[in-house]
C-alpha cells in the first residue's frame, strides 16, 4: 500500500503499478477473482482482513489504496472497517462520486485512494477528520508514497527520482515500469522503492495493471517467493465507450 505510479499510454489507456510495503505474513501468493455487486474483480487478497490494496473491475473501474492521508497519524486501537475491505466496498456504488458522497468514512483509519472510473481519475484522502477530493489529469504522470512510511522530505525525494526517470523515457511498457519499481532509489534499503526495514516492514510484492483498450491485465510479482501471477479482464464495449465521451 505504499508506492504507486500512474502512467498514461495512448488516449484512454494506462499503467497503474503499486509496491506493497507490509509485514511478510500478510502477503498473498495469488490473484483472486471474485464476482461482487454484479461486477467481476481481480485483486491480490490480504491474508489478514481479506481486503486488498489494488483492484480492477470489468466495469472500467480501478482502485488503489495507500496508508495515511497527508501526514503520519497516531493509530487507534480499533477502527470501524479495514481500508482493504473499503477498496472492495467501492464497487457497491455506481461511481466514484456516489462513493465519495455516501460512504461512511468516520472511524476509518486515514488513507489515500486513487480511483480511475470510466475515464475519470480522482484522488480521495481521509485524514481522520474530513474527506478531500482532487480531480486529476488522466494525461499526466503521477507518483504517490504512503505518508505513514515516508515523511514529506522523502516523498519529495521519491518524486524527484520519478521525474528524472520518466524524463529519460521515450515510451513506457510493462518491463520498463516494473524495472523502475524494482530498482528505483539510491541504494538506501530504508527508503528505496523495494525497501526493507529490519524485516518488520518490507516490499513484499509489486502489482502492475495495464489497461489497453477493452483489455485489462494484472501482473502480480510475489517478491518473497520470486513468483509471478497474471490475470486478465475484458471490459464490455459499452463500458469502454464511456471513457471516450
Amino acid at each position: 500500500m505504499c508506492t504507486l505510479t500512474y502512467l498514461p499510454i495512448g488516449e484512454n489507456d494506462f499503467f497503474l503499478t503499486q509496491n506493497r510495503d507490509e509485514n511478510y505474513l500478510r502477503s498473498p501468493k495469488n490473484i483472486s477473482r471474485d464476482q461482487l455487486f454484479d461486477k467481476e474483480l481481480i485483486f491480490p487478497r490480504d491474508h489478514a482482513a481479506g481486503g486488498t490494496w489494488i483492484v480492477a473491475s470489468n466495469t472500467n473501474q480501478f482502485v488503489c489504496i495507500l496508508n495515511g492521508a497527508f501526514d503520519r497519524h497516531q493509530r487507534k486501537a480499533k477502527y470501524r472497517r479495514s481500508r482493504g475491505l473499503m477498496a472492495l466496498d467501492f464497487f457497491s456504488f455506481k461511481n466514484v462520486h456516489s462513493f465519495f458522497n455516501r460512504y461512511q468514512f468516520e472511524e476509518m483509519e486515514p488513507f489515500t485512494m486513487i480511483s480511475y472510473d470510466n475515464g475519470e481519475l480522482v484522488e480521495i484522502r481521509w485524514d481522520g477528520q474530513g474527506k478531500h477530493w482532487k480531480s486529476l489529469d488522466t494525461k499526466a504522470q503521477y507518483i504517490w508514497s504512503s505518508s505513514t512510511l515516508y515523511p514529506s522530505a522523502m516523498q519529495e525525494k521519491r518524486q524527484a527520482w520519478f521525474d528524472t526517470w520518466r524524463n529519460m523515457q521515450t515510451n513506457f511498457d510493462k518491463n520498463i515500469i516494473l524495472d523502475f519499481h524494482r530498482n528505483g532509489g539510491e541504494g538506501d534499503p530504508y527508503n528505496d522503492f523495494v525497501m526493507n526495514r529490519m524485516n518488520l516492514v518490507q516490499t513484499v510484492s509489486i502489482t502492475c495493471i495495464a489497461k489497453k483498450g477493452q483489455q485489462i491485465q494484472m501482473n502480480y510479482l510475489d517478491l518473497l517467493h520470486q513468483d509471478e501471477k497474471i490475470e486478465t479482464l475484458t471490459i464490455p464495449s459499452t463500458r469502454e465507450s464511456l471513457a471516450t465521451h
